[in-house]
């Protein structure tokens, strides 16, 4: 395994759900390789992604939050924002800046949901890290 370092951001809002992708995340790549970020909440996370990957330090960047529908559209320009901020963050700075930032339509929480969602990010998370672990042995490969 490389022995790149990787950023993981994660928001505040729904913690005991999104600090589960960090989990699964580190079930891959080891926590001592990985620089962890809080930020409020998903739309602060673009804005962080592109200075963490500005550094240089980073082979990859993921960001991940949970940003429900409380009944009003603005989860949608919320949700569409960030993941295009990310994608733009990674654009500007050649670092790969991975979503797992995840938008489920009809989220409740009640014990059901949020088990559900729970496991639903570790999986995520695991996806995050073998996506920058392939990226960056990809590009690594590249450079050579």
């Amino acid at each position: 395994m490389t022995h790149t370092r990787f950023a993981f951001i994660k928001a505040n809002w729904h913690a005991d759900v999104v600090d589960e992708a960090l989990r699964g995340f580190t079930e891959l790549i080891p926590p001592a390789q990985v620089d962890v970020f809080d930020v409020p909440g998903a739309f602060e996370m673009p804005l962080l992604a592109r200075d963490l990957a500005a550094t240089g330090r980073y082979g990859a960047v993921a960001a991940a939050a949970l940003v429900v529908d409380g009944g009003i559209y603005r989860h949608d320009f919320v949700a569409q924002a960030v993941v295009n901020g990310l994608m733009q963050a990674g654009m500007e700075t050649g670092v790969p800046v991975l979503s797992v930032a995840l938008t489920p339509h009809h989220y409740q929480e009640t014990a059901a949901h949020t088990g559900f969602f729970r496991a639903h990010f570790v999986e995520k998370g695991r996806e995050a890290a073998q996506a920058a672990l392939r990226i960056t042995t990809t590009r690594a490969a590249l450079a050579a």
